[in-house]
């Protein structure tokens, strides 16, 4: 009887990191990567209203915008200021701290941005950029174009950070760099209310 319960336990402690694998993968994790390439053949979500973050990490497509001249250097869902010379962006879905590639579906260019503020508040509208990235993607001209948004890291709600669809096609060198910005811009607490809103979130 004891050699059966050395043989059960022995069982248990081998199946419980296989068990793990379930679970969202952190950026570390042996095989983030492949998840990583999973999440990349996905089809892309549409979006989503207010209130659900997104820790899936699958790839978004719908509109994208520009913060008006009158937010910048307004506080942000994340507490810091927003640069308009920066590469934030706002989400109202995509976690605080994600390091995502957005991409023009019009003229296919593309750029990495750190999402730290909620909105656009419009209908089918998933990202507001800053007019940096805006100039960038030539979206300015038109003021709204349809957008690809792919994740490169998102925090979890446990403090990790997991790897999304953007990091199958990223190198090594982004993926690390972009693990890195979404830990550090995780670090100061948060000022978002209970639907993951900020005060002036609803101005968008």
């Amino acid at each position: 009887m004891t050699e059966l319960r050395m043989v059960i336990l022995a069982v248990l402690v081998v199946a419980s990191p296989l068990s793990a694998l379930a679970e969202p993968l952190p950026a570390e994790t042996p095989g983030a990567r492949q998840e990583a390439e999973r999440l990349d053949q996905l089809p892309a979500l549409p979006p989503s209203p207010a209130g659900h973050i997104d820790h899936s990490g699958r790839t978004q497509k719908g509109r994208a915008s520009y913060y008006a001249t009158r937010f910048a250097h307004r506080k942000m869902a994340d507490g810091r200021r927003m640069d308009p010379e920066s590469n934030v962006a706002a989400s109202k879905t995509l976690p605080l701290g994600t390091v995502a590639k957005v991409t023009n579906l019009n003229s296919g260019k593309s750029e990495t941005v750190n999402i730290q503020d909620r909105g656009p508040y419009v209908d089918g509208r998933i990202v507001d950029l800053s007019p940096k990235v805006a100039d960038r993607l030539d979206l300015k001209e038109k003021g709204v174009v349809p957008v690809e948004v792919k994740p490169l890291t998102l925090p979890q709600p446990d403090g990790e950070v997991k790897l999304g669809s953007g990091a199958a096609e990223a190198s090594p060198e982004e993926v690390h760099r972009a693990v890195e910005v979404s830990k550090a811009l995780t670090t100061p607490a948060r000022h978002e209310d209970a639907d993951g809103n900020p005060p002036h979130a609803a101005e968008r």
